[in-house]
C-alpha cells in the first residue's frame, strides 16, 4: 500500500508527489516542480529514504524542481521516458516560451518502458506510455490501491493541452482511451494540476470525454 502526498507550488500550481510505501518506509518523487523546496524540506525532516525522481514527462513545471530534490537525496536515479528526453533536455528554450529562464536540470539516469513494472521498497506502480500531451508522457498506475498518478493527461472535468510542441489531440484521445478509461471507475485520478477525481467521474461527467467537444473519439 501506498500513501500519496501532494504539494502544489508556481505560477503553474502544479502538483508534485511524494509517494510512499507503507510497509518498509521508501519513497519515490514524482514530478518535482515549483514546490520541490517544500517537498525536499519534508523529506530532509522526516529522514526518507528516496528511491527514484519518477518523471511523467518534460514540460518545464514538472521537473523545474529535479535539482531541489536531488539535492537532498544524491543517490536517487531520475526516470524518464526516452520520447520526452529532447524536451527535458531543452528547458531553457521551454522557459523562454514563457519569457522566463531556467537553467538545464541534473541529466536521467533511466528510462521508463511501457508495460513495466516498477518496484520501491515492497510496492509496484504499472507504467503505461499516455502520450498526446507531451512527447513521452507516461502515468503509473498502483493497482493494490486503486490509484493512478496521471500527470497533464487528464483532469477533473478537462484534459491536457495539445498546443504545445509534440501535442496531437488525437493521440491524446487515444491514450485516455486505452489508459485510462480501461481501468475500474473507482481508480483515484491524481493529476498534475487540480484536485483528485476518479475514473468514473471523468468517463460520464468530462465534457471532452463524452461528446460535448468531439469526445467521442474517447
Amino acid at each position: 500500500m501506498i500513501d500519496i502526498r501532494v504539494f502544489t507550488g508556481g505560477g503553474f500550481a502544479e502538483n508534485a508527489y511524494l509517494v510512499q510505501c507503507r510497509e518498509t518506509g521508501a519513497a519515490v518523487v514524482v514530478d518535482p516542480g515549483a514546490a520541490a523546496p517544500a517537498m525536499a524540506d519534508a523529506i530532509r525532516s522526516e529522514s526518507l529514504a528516496v528511491e527514484a525522481i519518477l518523471l511523467t514527462h518534460a514540460h518545464l513545471d514538472h521537473v523545474e524542481g529535479v535539482h531541489e530534490i536531488r539535492a537532498v537525496a544524491p543517490e536517487a536515479p531520475i526516470w524518464i521516458h526516452p520520447g520526452a528526453l529532447p524536451m527535458y533536455r531543452s528547458l531553457p528554450q521551454q522557459a523562454a516560451w514563457f519569457g522566463m529562464r531556467m537553467a538545464p536540470q541534473p541529466e536521467p539516469d533511466r528510462e521508463f518502458v511501457h508495460g513495466q513494472d516498477f518496484t520501491f521498497g515492497g510496492c509496484t506502480l504499472d507504467v503505461r506510455d499516455a502520450p498526446g500531451h507531451a512527447p513521452g508522457h507516461v502515468i503509473l498506475v498502483s493497482h493494490e490501491d486503486r490509484a493512478v498518478l496521471v500527470g497533464d493527461v487528464v483532469f477533473q472535468g478537462s484534459i491536457g493541452r495539445v498546443d504545445l510542441p509534440g501535442g496531437d489531440m488525437r493521440t491524446l484521445m487515444k491514450s485516455i482511451r486505452e489508459q485510462v478509461l480501461t481501468l475500474p471507475d473507482d481508480f483515484v485520478l491524481y493529476p498534475g494540476h487540480g484536485p483528485p477525481t476518479t475514473v468514473g467521474f471523468e468517463r460520464v461527467g468530462n465534457p471532452f470525454l463524452v461528446g460535448v467537444y468531439g469526445g467521442e473519439l474517447a
